[in-house]
Formats: C-alpha cells, sequence, structure tokens
C-alpha cells in the first residue's frame, strides 16, 4: 500500500482551545472527529498543504504554523504519513466551508468522539507541558533543592510541568529521603513526576501510581530495551537521530534531545546549535524537548524549530 503524506493542523484560538471537525458522509470514517487538513499537492510541503486545506476547508488564512511529530498510521483504506503541525497564529473567522461540524475543546480533554485512532497520540501530546525540569538536588543539596522546588510549585503557573527526578550521585538512604518528598510535592501540585532509569524500577511505579510520571531512560538503557515500560509515562535521553527513531519504536511518550547548545557540566562537547537540532528531530513520531544550556528565554525559539518543549536543569533553579 503506498504512503500517503498528509498535512494535519491543530488550530489553537487565543483561550487555548483546539479546534476539531467531524468526518463528512461518504468519506471513510464518517461521522468521526479529527484535526483538519488534508492530503498533499504535488510540489508541496507540509506547511504549504496545511495552510491551502485550512483555506479550503474553514476559511483562515495561516500566519504561522510550526512543525511538530510526524508519524505512520495504518488503515484499512490508507497508509497515511500525518505531518502534525501546530497552527499558533491565523487571520480569519472559522467557518464550515463543506458542512463539516465543528467545535472547540481544551486539548487534552477533547470531549467529542468517536475520534479518528490517529487523532488520539496528539490528544496525549497536549497534556505534555512545555517545560520540563531536570532536578538538582546533587549541586544544591538535597534541602535546598526541595526548598526550590517547594517555591516553584506554589507559583501559579508553576514554571513547570513536569519534573525529572535524577540523583546517582545521592546516598541509598538520602534518595529514599529525597524521593518520598518530591512525590508528595508533584502529588500535591499535580505534576507529573519522571524518575531516571539510574534508579531502581520501584521509583519509577511509585512515580507512576502517584503523580501519572513513571521513568526517564537514559540513552543506554533505552538501547537496551526491547519493550516498554508498563508506566502511565514513558521519557527517552536521545543523542542523535537513531535514539529518536528507537524512542518512537519503543513508544516512549516524548524525547529529550541534545545537547543544543553548552552546558556549565560539559563545556567542551560538541553542541548541536538550533538549525540541527530543528533538521535532526524533523521527522521524529514523538514529541521532542531540547536540552542543554536551554532556559526559559529558548522557548519560543525551540517552539519555531518543531520541539514540543525545552528541558532544563540549572535554569530551572537558579534564584
Amino acid at each position: 500500500m503506498p504512503v500517503t503524506d498528509v498535512a494535519v493542523g491543530v488550530v489553537f484560538r487565543d483561550d487555548g482551545r483546539v479546534l476539531v471537525a467531524q468526518r463528512l458522509p461518504g468519506k471513510p470514517y464518517e461521522g468521526w472527529w479529527e484535526f483538519p487538513g488534508g492530503k498533499f499537492e504535488p510540489g508541496e510541503d507540509a506547511a504549504a498543504a496545511l495552510a491551502r486545506e485550512l483555506e479550503e476547508e474553514l476559511g483562515i488564512r495561516v500566519v504561522e504554523s510550526r512543525p511538530w511529530v510526524v508519524r505512520e498510521h495504518v488503515y484499512e483504506h490508507a497508509h497515511v504519513r500525518l505531518h502534525f503541525r501546530r497552527v499558533v497564529r491565523w487571520e480569519g473567522e472559522v467557518a464550515s466551508r463543506e458542512g463539516q461540524a465543528l467545535v472547540w475543546r481544551p486539548g487534552a480533554s477533547i470531549d467529542v468522539g468517536p475520534l479518528l485512532p490517529a487523532a488520539l497520540a496528539p490528544i496525549a501530546w497536549l497534556s505534555l507541558p512545555q517545560v520540563y525540569a531536570l532536578s538538582d538536588a546533587g549541586a544544591l543539596g538535597s534541602d535546598r533543592f526541595l526548598a526550590r522546588l517547594a517555591e516553584r510549585l506554589a507559583l501559579s503557573p508553576a514554571p513547570f510541568g513536569l519534573l525529572q527526578l535524577r540523583e546517582p550521585a545521592l546516598a541509598p538512604a538520602e534518595f529514599d529521603r529525597l524521593f518520598s518528598q518530591v512525590v508528595e510535592l508533584a502529588r500535591s501540585a499535580r505534576i507529573r513526576l519522571l524518575v531516571s532509569s539510574r534508579h531502581d524500577a520501584r521509583y519509577w511505579a511509585i512515580a507512576g501510581d502517584r503523580t501519572g510520571g513513571g521513568v526517564h531512560l537514559t540513552g543506554r538503557d533505552l538501547a537496551a530495551r526491547a519493550d516498554r515500560p508498563s508506566l502511565p509515562l514513558v521519557a527517552a535521553s536521545c543523542h542523535d537521530e537513531e535514539d529518536l527513531a528507537r524512542a518512537g519504536a519503543l513508544g516512549a511518550d516524548l524525547a529529550v534531545f541534545g545537547p543544543v547548545q553548552a552546558t556549565a557540566s560539559h563545556p567542551g562537547a560538541a553542541v548541536l546549535g538550533w538549525e540541527r537540532f530543528g533538521s535532526a528531530i524533523a521527522a521524529t513520531p514523538l514529541p521532542v524537548y531540547g536540552l542543554g544550556g536551554l532556559g526559559p528565554g529558548d522557548l519560543e525559539q525551540a517552539l519555531r524549530r518543531g520541539a514540543h518543549g525545552i528541558a532544563m536543569q540549572r535554569a530551572a533553579w537558579s534564584a
């Protein structure tokens, strides 16, 4: 079965809601709901195809769409390669030019159905925050780190919605103490906690049960695994396109890719730079966070390059 390239738009309104459309009678999966878009025409790339489709279907002019995720899906009637893009700026009034039903819904809680099978993954991605913080208790000290974490989580909104606990230098008893307090802080703040695979799997399970999180696989553990851990959320560290493909094949929910810029911890290490970062993640089948020397001021650059967001360590805890 030949592969058909399809551009798919997640169209955002100013209030953060996204647009979903109902498939018309006479089409495969008629009556099912999906994100708008359509097939490439000869000579088009994903951005051009999406802009044309949204003007034809909805009467809006796309001002800015950003690459996001590319993944394939096999239906009974077609094998499609879906180029998901986030439409963050557009002009005009959304109208049903083809007679399709249209609704705006919060991205992570779309309550219409049935949903097209290929629409389920992006709904899960929309629940992922744009900022992922990595713990730094080894540098700050456990008590100081816990105080900083409590301060950050008391803010509204919190500056991050996902946290990784990675502290291999701590003694086992000290890590136990730190972990128990971090889990409670994360649960109370309703953010998800991922535990580095450097730590025992029992911590992953507790993080999954208490916060809806799970494990962040190191590059070595990603390469060694044959199947996805049975946890609500699985992340993977990636350093090249092969790692990204491996994370997608494993069924990871997100990947962290870098280093994008120089870091204080590895000042002499080779860095990707933004252009290389963007080209490397251009066809990834899962959301990617940029990592390495990044802070809040780098978020927009990362999003424009196709990242889901940024991961940061020192910048997350600086006074």
